[in-house]
C-alpha cells in the first residue's frame, strides 16, 4: 500500500452494525484533483468537496455511508460541515483540506449528535491506512468491497470504489477514490485523472440515473518521489476500470456483465453514445439477462441515436464475440451459437458503424428480477 496515509474506521449509528464512517489522512499535504456529479440535485458533500479542491490540495478523505445527506437544506450543509470540522479539530488538518463524500438514503438528516460523539478522540486512533476495512466501510448495498492496487516504479497507487446502483455517472462516478505516494504536479494530477474517468468509470451504466452524491477524488503525497507520468497513466487506467469491472460485476440485480465496443465511427463522442444506448436498453439487457438471442434489440438501440445521422444502418456490422448477426442470415444453429455466447458471465457486444476511425468500450450488466427486488425496498 501506499506511503504516509492513516485511517479512523468505525460504526458511528448510521447503519446497524457494519463500519459507516471512513476518514483516510495523509501524513502531508497532498496533491489532489477531483470531479463529482452533474445533478441538479447534488448534496453538501458534492458541493463543499468541489470547492475544497480548487486548489488542487487535500490531507483527508471523510465518507459517510447509508446517508446521502442530500436534500436536507441549510440543515444539511450545517451538517455536513460540522462533520468536517469535527475532523478537523481531532486532526489538525485545516477543515478545507479536507473532502466529504456521503452516500445511501437522500433526504435524511446525518444523526449528528451520534456522529459528534463517535469522533471524539479520533485523532489518537488514527492506525495504518487499511484500504480493505476502508473499501467495506464505504460500502451500501455492494456485496463485496471493490479495491485495486498497482506498483508506479517505487510508488504504489491504490483504488477504492462503492456503488451497485443508481449508477450512470456524468463527469462523476458514484465513490471512488485513489490514494498514492507518488509525486506528480497538480496539472499533470488533473490532466490524467480527468482523462481516466471520462474512459472507465464515465463508461459505466448500471441503471442510467445519475446519482446525487457522485465522487471521484485522488490524493498524490509525493512520499515515494517522482515517476514516469506514462506509467502513472497507465497504472491509473488498470486500477479504474478494474474497478469499473467490479461494479458491473456486483451491480444490484446483475448476473453478467455487458462491454460493448462501438469502432468505425466519426469521433469518440459519437461511438461513446451509440455504446451506451446499447448498454442502457432495458430490452438488451433482460435479453442477455434471459440468453434470447434477440440482436434485433441491439438494432433497435442504435436507431435510438436520431441525432447520428450520419449512420447509415446498410453498412453497420453487429457482432456478439465474433459472431456476425447483421448483416447475416441466421440460422437455428447460429441462434443456438448466440444463445451459448449470451450465457457467459460476460457478454461482448461490437457494432461497426464503418464511417470513421474513432471507438469507445462502456461496459454495464444485465436486468434481473433482483433489482426489483433491491430498490422496491431500498430506504426500508
Amino acid at each position: 500500500m501506499p506511503q504516509g496515509f492513516s485511517a479512523f474506521i468505525t460504526n458511528l449509528g448510521i447503519r446497524d452494525t457494519t463500519d459507516d464512517f471512513v476518514f483516510i489522512k495523509s501524513s502531508v499535504p497532498c496533491v489532489a484533483d477531483g470531479v463529482f456529479t452533474q445533478s441538479l440535485f447534488a448534496g453538501p458533500s458534492v458541493t463543499i468537496s468541489r470547492n475544497h479542491l480548487k486548489d488542487s490540495q487535500a490531507q483527508g478523505i471523510v465518507v459517510i455511508s447509508k446517508n446521502a445527506n442530500v436534500a436536507n437544506g441549510s440543515v444539511g450543509i450545517a451538517d455536513a460541515q460540522e462533520v468536517l470540522q469535527l475532523v478537523a479539530t481531532e486532526t489538525g488538518i485545516a477543515a478545507h483540506n479536507i473532502v466529504i463524500a456521503s452516500t445511501g438514503v437522500i433526504g435524511r438528516r446525518y444523526p449528528i449528535e451520534k456522529i459528534r460523539a463517535g469522533l471524539l478522540g479520533l485523532g489518537k486512533n488514527l492506525t495504518p491506512a487499511d484500504f480493505h476495512a476502508a473499501a467495506r466501510g464505504i460500502m451500501t448495498t455492494d456485496t463485496v468491497p471493490k479495491l485495486a492496487t498497482r506498483q508506479i516504479g517505487n510508488a504504489k497507487l491504490v483504488g477504492i470504489a462503492k456503488g451497485v446502483g443508481m449508477i450512470e455517472p456524468n463527469m462523476a462516478t458514484l465513490l471512488t477514490f485513489f490514494f498514492t505516494d507518488a509525486a506528480i504536479s497538480a496539472n499533470s494530477l488533473r490532466s490524467i485523472f480527468r482523462s481516466t474517468i471520462d474512459k472507465t468509470f464515465n463508461c459505466l451504466s448500471v441503471d442510467t440515473d445519475t446519482s446525487t452524491s457522485d465522487s471521484a477524488v485522488i490524493l498524490a503525497n509525493g512520499i515515494a518521489g517522482e515517476v514516469s507520468e506514462a506509467d502513472f497513466a497507465s497504472a491509473l487506467q488498470e486500477v479504474a476500470q478494474e474497478l469499473v469491472l467490479k461494479i458491473a460485476k456486483d451491480a444490484e440485480g446483475a448476473t453478467k456483465i455487458i462491454e460493448v465496443t462501438v469502432d468505425s465511427a466519426i469521433n469518440y463522442a459519437q461511438a461513446k453514445t451509440v455504446a451506451k444506448a446499447i448498454v442502457n436498453s432495458p430490452l438488451v439487457k433482460t435479453a442477455v439477462y434471459g440468453a434470447d438471442p434477440n440482436w434485433g434489440r441491439v438494432a433497435m438501440a442504435i436507431g435510438k441515436c436520431e441525432n447520428e445521422q450520419q449512420i447509415n444502418p446498410e453498412i453497420v456490422v453487429i457482432r456478439f464475440d465474433n459472431v456476425k448477426v447483421y448483416p447475416n442470415s441466421l440460422t437455428d444453429e447460429n441462434l443456438e451459437q448466440l444463445r451459448q455466447i449470451m450465457s457467459k458471465d460476460q457478454v461482448n457486444i461490437h457494432v461497426s458503424l464503418n464511417i470513421g476511425e474513432a471507438s469507445a468500450t462502456v461496459w454495464g450488466c444485465d436486468l434481473s428480477e433482483g433489482y426489483i427486488e433491491i430498490n422496491g425496498k431500498y430506504s426500508t
